[in-house]
């Protein structure tokens, strides 16, 4: 029941954004926001969902320090040990893509977009077995917090 719960979450969450995509293991949801407006909206849905920020990086800020152009482009850095310890205890390999990571950036049209790894990738990519329910629960949460920042 909790399982389908979240899975319901989670395309419900798709459903509302006005666009979805996923290509090599990104799944990336149209913002109504512009770049800094949606990071500060996803930083405000984590830290009430008790999950920990890292860090948030501002790339367009780093290229214009070294006198490049770039259009906005941030990334937030998030995480919460209670879900990323049994993956890793499931493979340890996939610490390399934890924490959990969102991309926001405005793309040439002038669309911006947030992006985050796909579970279902994560798991192919490093053979994790045994892990379903966390990795449902990953899905159903992150395609929350995401299409929440979103819209």
């Amino acid at each position: 029941m909790r399982r389908l719960f979240l899975r319901s979450i989670a395309l419900l969450g798709c459903l509302f954004a006005t666009s979805v995509f996923a290509a090599d293991g990104l799944i990336a949801v149209k913002s109504v926001h512009s770049v800094s407006a949606t990071a500060d909206k996803l930083e405000s849905i984590l830290n009430d969902k008790g999950m920990t920020v890292f860090a948030r990086i501002d790339h367009a800020k780093g290229a214009e320090g070294v006198g490049l152009d770039l259009r906005p482009t941030q990334l937030v850095i998030f995480g919460n040990p209670n879900v990323g310890t049994p993956l890793m205890q499931c493979a340890q390999s996939v610490a390399i893509d934890l924490p959990q990571k969102a991309l926001i950036w405005e793309d040439a049209e002038g669309q911006v977009w947030i992006g985050y790894n796909d579970p279902q990738y994560l798991k192919e990519r490093h053979g994790i077995e045994g892990c379903d329910e966390v990795i449902e629960k990953s899905e159903g949460a992150l395609g929350a917090f995401i299409s929440g920042a979103a819209k």
